[in-house]
């Protein structure tokens, strides 16, 4: 296992970070693992020096901190792990259950913690941005919370680059804590980050960790699992031609490699120059595996050109564009992952 320094923190992180939205309650989604499942996967993430695990208080509607808080307590020392977990989407009924207001963020971390079974989390993160709330609010919330000492750091997921200006340049003029850590989506089919969010955190230290490396399962290969044919977030995100021909191509450089899809469209995203840490969302030991294998692949210029070359702008996916996609075209394939070379390949 590799291990960082998460941004221009001292945190020290390892650069896999296991991905839990998949353990809880099957009454949330038909996907979910209960705890009896969920165990042997973090268990098996922590044998191979996993010491990064993310939550959210969404999950599961709260059953998935508490189904990951005892398994954890049962394999490591607290202070052996960094757990971050999340706060925003609805939570129960009610107006004041969702959002970043100072009344639903103290609230949503006292749940957390007791939920967790712990007295504070390493990073406590913004789900997205509130637009519907002051950030200076939002942030005197999240600055306190630090000094309660019920989070040791502070982070964000999931917004536009001026949204996060606007969060650091709170932070600078009332003195607040700074997030350390921006999680967002980025793969081999959706690379919009690139343009102004990932620059923008290598310049003000923030460090970067990326969910969806597998665009929620397409880049897999498997169209036809339980995930993909249940979360209508792979439909609404995922379901172009553009998307469909990038998940093609991984398979075409894993086939040329000799290795899982999954592996290919991992190492794409642990090999990009802006990205410290990889979210994994495994359903079996043998996925977190391959998530290590992704660790030490390198790709060649012709696997990264066949990786990229379907890659056309799109729309970004945030909370504030949803529904919203751009018809995207794809480059030609060069001769050396054609067709009849890769059976070539594989008769000899």
């Amino acid at each position: 296992m590799e291990y960082i320094n998460l941004g221009h923190s001292g945190l020290k992180v390892s650069r896999l970070c296991l991905g839990t939205m998949n353990m809880g309650s099957k009454a949330w989604k038909p996907w979910i693992f209960d705890e009896a499942q969920s165990e042997p996967l973090i268990r098996h993430a922590l044998d191979k020096g996993i010491n990064f695990i993310d939550l959210a208080d969404f999950y599961s509607s709260g059953v998935g901190e508490e189904v990951v808080g005892r398994i954890v307590k049962r394999v490591l020392p607290r202070e052996e792990l960094v757990l971050t977990t999340k706060v925003g989407y609805p939570l129960g009924n009610g107006q004041n259950n969702q959002g970043h207001s100072r009344k639903h963020i103290m609230q949503s971390i006292d749940n957390s913690l007791k939920r967790l079974g712990t007295d504070y989390v390493d990073i406590y993160m913004l789900h997205f941005f509130d637009i519907h709330t002051p950030v200076e609010e939002t942030w005197a919330a999240m600055n306190d919370i630090v000094r309660a000492g019920k989070a040791r750091y502070v982070g964000v997921s999931t917004m536009y680059s001026w949204q996060l200006a606007k969060i650091l340049w709170c932070c600078e003029r009332n003195g607040f804590a700074k997030p350390i850590n921006m999680q967002l989506q980025l793969n081999c089919a959706y690379r919009e980050e690139e343009r102004e969010m990932l620059p923008f955190c290598r310049d003000q230290g923030l460090g970067v960790s990326v969910f969806s490396p597998l665009a929620r399962g397409l880049l897999t290969g498997d169209l036809n699992s339980v995930r993909n044919k249940t979360d209508f977030f792979t439909q609404e995100m995922y379901a172009d031609a553009t998307s469909l021909n990038v998940a093609e191509s991984v398979c075409r450089v894993a086939q040329w490699r000799g290795v899982p899809a999954a592996q290919i469209a991992q190492a794409w995203v642990l090999n990009h120059p802006a990205v410290e840490c990889m979210l994994v969302g495994a359903d079996s030991p043998r996925q977190i595996d391959t998530a290590l294998q992704a660790l030490n692949t390198q790709l060649d210029d012709e696997e990264r050109y066949e990786l990229e070359r379907n890659y056309t702008p799109c729309d970004v996916i945030n909370d504030y564009t949803a529904g919203r996609r751009i018809t995207r075209e794809s480059r030609m394939a060069r001769s050396v992952m054609t067709a009849s070379n890769l059976e070539t390949r594989s008769i000899a």
